[in-house]
């Protein structure tokens, strides 16, 4: 096994219908030292004779029971040895020369532990994700959705987080920060992960030359809107380092009432009010996480408040959020923040000139931080 060898995995759970394209696609892109593993949720379809039928070389990991998405990734990841790991989702399906694409970067960015292919919507002309966009407040989204893709990156280019809908993590990345949490079950798995590599000193991309279309669609409901909430609690208040967490705490709790109003009149009050609940449960765990996550920081908080953005300019969001007054006082807000952490940084570093803010450092075996 080579040093670009892939470890495809997809996880699948009730995919009959739509997962045979994605593993035709990708099977016909693996070369020897490849492995493709699937990881199936419990699917109560005709899922795994499919995935027999359709990639005889697969390993076939079943799950007992629907313990979401990214515990799912969590098993694939542990039933194989590449030293590259690719998380397709199951109605995601390979452009030729995708993986080839990926393989490379792995060489070229030796700094990158993560990054994502160009996904697009059904028909290829537009955009699903040319790389997530982070906000300040710990809402993610799929950046330049629905724009035609000639408005996508020409080149490799660092983005905020990498979408889990066609993800490659280098396994020593992966091992170091934990991989998925699994409590997360499903949505921001991503974003929490690429933040934590961030922290971890290392960088995320995308490269736009390896395509995948992805049949996606933003449904909501109150089950998707409870674990985009709660996890969104979790990633704030595991990731974000302490200092930026101190500035942010207005902004966050001035928030938090205004979503409840918006929630209100978007008919999701009570999938807010339970992700509140759930937070407020899980705190001490939360707590725990954090220090683990901490502990493996090697940037400074300015340097991470970078990946974030004051911006909400997502097609998802409600008009209200986007308007040019709430767009104001966020910028204005985080222009003090990030004026603020880069003060402390030059104030740290004058009273330590060995003190480092970024410690973005290319590939190597994993270190202990000092």
């Amino acid at each position: 096994m080579t040093g670009t060898s892939f470890a495809a995995i997809v996880v699948t759970y009730e995919s009959a219908a739509h997962v045979e394209p994605g593993l035709r696609a990708v099977s016909a892109q693996l070369t020897e030292d490849d492995e493709l593993i699937v990881v199936d949720n419990a699917s109560k379809d005709e899922t795994r004779a499919t995935v027999r039928q359709v990639a005889p070389r697969a390993r076939l990991v079943t799950q007992d029971s629907n313990l979401g998405f990214a515990s799912a990734c969590n098993a694939g990841a542990a039933a194989s040895s590449a030293p590259l790991l690719l998380f397709l989702n199951p109605d995601t399906v390979p452009a030729p020369g995708f993986l080839d694409a990926l393989r490379a970067i792995a060489d070229e960015r030796l700094e990158w532990g993560a990054w994502q292919g160009l996904v697009t919507l059904p028909g290829g002309r537009e955009i699903n994700t040319s790389g997530g966009v982070a906000h300040f407040l710990g809402m993610g989204w799929a950046g330049r959705c629905g724009k035609p893709v000639s408005a996508a990156p020409t080149a490799p280019t660092e983005v905020s987080f990498a979408s889990g809908a066609a993800l490659v993590v280098r396994r020593p990345a992966w091992e170091r920060v934990g991989g998925f949490d699994a409590r997360y079950f499903m949505y921001g798995e991503d974003l929490d992960l690429s933040l934590r590599i961030w922290l971890s000193g290392l960088r995320v991309g995308v490269v736009p030359t390896a395509r995948a279309e992805h049949d996606y669609e933003f449904a909501k409901g109150d089950r998707k809107w409870f674990l985009l909430e709660r996890n969104r609690w979790w990633t704030i208040l595991s990731d974000y380092p302490t200092a930026l967490l101190a500035l942010l705490a207005p902004a966050l709790l001035l928030s938090e009432l205004a979503l409840l109003l918006v929630a209100l009149r978007g008919g999701w009050l009570r999938a807010k009010l339970r992700s509140q609940a759930a937070v407020l449960r899980d705190l001490s765990q939360i707590l725990a996480r954090r220090r683990q996550v901490q502990r493996l920081r090697a940037v400074g908080a300015a340097a991470f408040a970078e990946r974030l953005t004051a911006s909400l300019d997502s097609p998802y969001l409600g008009h209200p959020a986007r308007s040019s007054t709430v767009e104001t006082l966020q910028r204005t807000y985080w222009v003090l923040v990030l004026s603020a952490l880069a003060a402390g940084t030059r104030l740290r570093r004058s009273s330590n000139p060995n003190s480092v803010g970024l410690a973005c450092l290319p590939y190597a075996p994993p270190r202990n931080p000092s």
